[in-house]
């Protein structure tokens, strides 16, 4: 992710979720050592996205986003599992999902993702509870 894609990506954040980065967000992940951003392009076009950070043996995922025309595609997956990838293989891996977004939890699942505890009130806009999936690359 360069300076240069943070506007597209606060576009593309806008169509996927009810609370978006900004431009100034992204823009502050480009200068932030921990973060990793993965993107999926079509000429030129950002698809998707997969977002983590690398901190003290464990990768916190922060956003996995595909514009909903390019979904049900496999991008999603592919971004993952590319994360995955870049992992060691002492790292756990840690992310939240809405408790509602069933096609985001059995991707994870089939990444080899478990359920380890529910964060109540986690999102906003609507409020919803979070759960909490990780998974150790070993």
């Amino acid at each position: 992710m360069t300076d240069a894609d943070c506007i597209e990506l606060a576009e593309l954040d806008k169509k996927c979720f009810s609370v978006p980065w900004s431009k100034q967000s992204f823009l502050e992940e480009t200068k932030n050592p921990l973060a990793i951003y993965l993107l999926a392009k079509d000429n030129g076009k950002i698809l998707g996205y997969c977002g983590f950070w690398r901190v003290s043996g464990e990768a916190q995922v922060t956003n996995i986003a595909v514009l909903p025309e390019y979904r049900r595609k496999g991008i999603a997956k592919a971004l993952a599992e590319e994360m995955l990838k870049i992992c060691t293989d002492d790292e756990q891996i840690v992310l939240e999902v809405r408790k509602s977004n069933s096609a985001a939890i059995s991707l994870y699942e089939q990444l080899g993702f478990i359920e380890a505890g529910v964060r109540k009130h986690f999102y906003h806009d609507p409020e919803e509870d979070g759960i909490t999936m990780l998974r150790r690359k070993i």
